[in-house]
């Protein structure tokens, strides 16, 4: 591992003194081994039943009760649970800042910094598929990875967007319930994972990432409604992402209070030396997670909104919508529409009546609420069904991973069966329990996408590029 920035050891030395060593060594060295970890998709499963059935050694995280710590050498995007969605592969501290958001389903919830996903994923399976999380993440290579990681975790009311926050904020003005911000950082709690993190790390790199940071907050500040929650959290030790940040962000906004984290079970509480004085602000309301809890570094601070909820505008609530030149229905969308429901009606008897969006040949299952009509790079809204092509449904592997435990024609597979890992290289495989037509496949009840029958075989549509290779 390179050395650690010289100018970062004299800062930490400075403001911890004699705790240096305690807090970065050597209980966890920052120059030891990473800990590994998953996150328990609680769209799938619980915790209970996740480590039951779970075929490698587990231990229990102390940051969250949905995550665990997973041995050095578990190769976490290979195994079948991950590609069905049931975990998230995160660094155990990585999990502690989303249940902070304390969101309850019905809820309207804006992840505002959201990839690669693993927070996001967390907050939609507090939502329980109802209400509406909107994940955004600005640089759009990130943001079709967000995409696809929500869409493998199975969550059926998110919308992602490719969107600077201010543009969501003018868009949504006063629109959600909670906003988190896990704020682009400078990664010092990263220099154990990444050693790049260290190469790239200067004062400029801190300073830049701070002002950017105080940017995303006051945006998030904008999209909240009066009463809502914010959380921040970062992955770093810096005082002007951390501490400072938090305490100038009270001084711009003073119709926000910080509320007290000291009762969390896991860290230890923030560092008053790190952040001037400030009216309302208490570092030790923060929480901070340091190398020698067991993590890598991360800070969390939690602001709610004063006043009272105002009234929102309802938008769309489950009606039918067209998108194209012309907001009426005509024959091709009515086509796609018939089409769904006819397929659906045999193979998702329990989504036959849902209401459905037509985009072209496109039939999409919308989330539950919809955003207000808006000029938002939108990469996904809901779950694409499928489309019509050359006259026949065609599903979606979206579909599959959102519902495919309640297709009505599933193949049935086990984490033991040799088919499970035949299936993930992209085989065809025996039909031992799915008739013919279109089918979910499943490991454990939990979904694989889909699979067409024939001739007792299941032609395999799994997505190549999530294939196991090699």
């Amino acid at each position: 591992m390179p050395q650690l920035p010289e100018w970062f050891l004299q800062r930490e030395y400075t403001l911890l003194g004699d705790r240096f060593p305690l807090l970065f060594t050597p209980a966890v060295s920052i120059r030891n081994t990473p800990a590994r970890g998953v996150t328990v998709n609680g769209l799938r499963t619980t915790p209970q039943a996740f480590a039951a059935g779970m075929d490698v050694p587990l231990a229990p995280s102390p940051f969250c009760k949905q995550a665990f710590a997973v041995p050095a050498d578990f190769r976490p995007g290979r195994h079948p649970w991950h590609h069905a969605g049931v975990f998230y592969a995160q660094e155990p501290s990585a999990a502690s800042a989303a249940p902070l958001l304390d969101v309850r389903p019905g809820m309207r919830v804006c992840d505002l910094c959201a990839a690669p996903g693993g927070k996001s994923s967390q907050l939609a399976a507090a939502l329980q598929g109802c209400g509406i999380l909107l994940a955004n993440e600005y640089v759009p290579a990130r943001a079709e990875i967000l995409r696809q990681n929500l869409e493998r975790m199975g969550v059926p009311n998110a919308v992602v967007t490719n969107e600077t926050p201010d543009r969501l904020a003018a868009a949504l003005p006063g629109w959600f319930d909670r906003v988190l911000v896990d704020a682009p950082c400078s990664g010092e709690g990263m220099f154990r994972k990444e050693a790049a993190a260290i190469g790239q790390h200067s004062p400029a790199l801190v300073a830049q990432c701070a002002a950017t940071a105080a940017g995303i907050l006051d945006a998030a500040a904008r999209l909240l409604v009066p009463g809502g929650v914010l959380v921040l959290s970062t992955c770093t030790f810096a005082p002007e992402e951390d501490e400072g940040q938090a305490a100038a962000f009270l001084a711009r906004h003073p119709e926000f209070v910080q509320e007290d984290l000291s009762g969390v079970n896991f860290g230890r509480p923030g560092e008053a030396n790190r952040a001037a004085e400030t009216s309302g602000f208490s570092a030790a309301a923060c929480r901070r997670i340091w190398p020698a809890d067991g993590g890598e570094g991360h800070f969390i601070a939690r602001f709610r909104k004063e006043g009272e909820p105002r009234p929102r505008p309802d938008i769309f609530r489950g009606r039918e919508k067209t998108k194209g030149k012309s907001a009426r229905p005509d024959r091709a969308a009515a086509q796609v529409r018939d089409a769904w429901r006819a397929f659906a009606a045999e193979t998702f008897p329990l989504l036959r009546d849902t209401p459905v969006e037509i985009s072209g040949e496109l039939a999409v299952l919308p989330p539950p609420v919809l955003l207000p009509d808006a000029k938002l790079h939108i990469l996904r809204s809901g779950v694409p069904a499928g489309r019509l092509q050359k006259g026949r449904f065609v599903p979606s592997h979206a579909l599959f991973m959102a519902h495919g435990a309640a297709c009505a024609n599933a193949e049935r597979l086990t984490l033991a069966d040799p088919r499970t890992a035949a299936w993930l290289r992209g085989e065809e495989i025996e039909a031992a329990t799915a008739g013919n037509g279109w089918c979910a496949v499943l490991v454990e009840g939990f979904p694989l996408g889909c699979g067409k029958v024939s001739g007792g075989r299941v032609k395999n549509h799994y997505p190549k590029a999530l294939r196991n290779l090699g």
